[in-house]
């Protein structure tokens, strides 16, 4: 049996995008989201990872570089199984637990990053209409599994089986 070249191998095995942020909420469980200059929804603090960048150096350097905190993040709580669509390929979604901040904490952010037009802590109920629905369903994800501190492993937003 002739092997295939291994060089050959490694150019036919699928490539997928990621990204990672962080959940920040505050004692009352509002989330805080950011408004991007560069698109029509809503985010939460983080982005897209490098090439060759882990996902946890990613949501460190996108949160340090949109809101200026530099705080360790805590453990992973969502990975999110993000389908492709018809403009995007499919892809994976990490979240860290940010921990608690409060409103005078975000009063108090030097934004500076032209990426971002405005920070707002918000109840899921009323950040979802500004969030992407898939960011809707994942940040309840994220809200739940930091109250629980079990990872959720998501699909498209939605927990999956256990």
């Amino acid at each position: 049996m002739d092997l295939l070249p291994f060089d050959d191998y490694v150019r036919s095995l699928n490539r997928k995008r990621m990204s990672a942020g962080a959940l920040y909420r505050d004692e009352d469980d509002r989330v805080l989201i950011v408004e991007p200059s560069y698109k029509e929804h809503w985010d939460i603090p983080g982005g897209a990872c490098d090439q060759g960048e882990p996902p946890w150096r990613t949501a460190a350097r996108e949160i340090r570089e949109e809101l200026g905190i530099t705080r360790p993040l805590g453990q992973l709580i969502v990975i999110d199984y993000i389908p492709a669509d018809d403009r995007m390929p499919e892809g994976l979604a990490f979240i860290f637990d940010g921990g608690l901040i409060s409103a005078d904490d975000v009063a108090r952010l030097d934004i500076t990053d032209p990426e971002i037009v405005s920070v707002n802590l918000m109840s899921l109920d009323d950040a979802a209409p500004k969030l992407k629905p898939i960011l809707a369903r994942r940040v309840a994800a994220a809200l739940d599994a930091a109250h629980s501190g079990r990872l959720v492993i998501c699909e498209d937003g939605c927990p999956v089986g256990s």
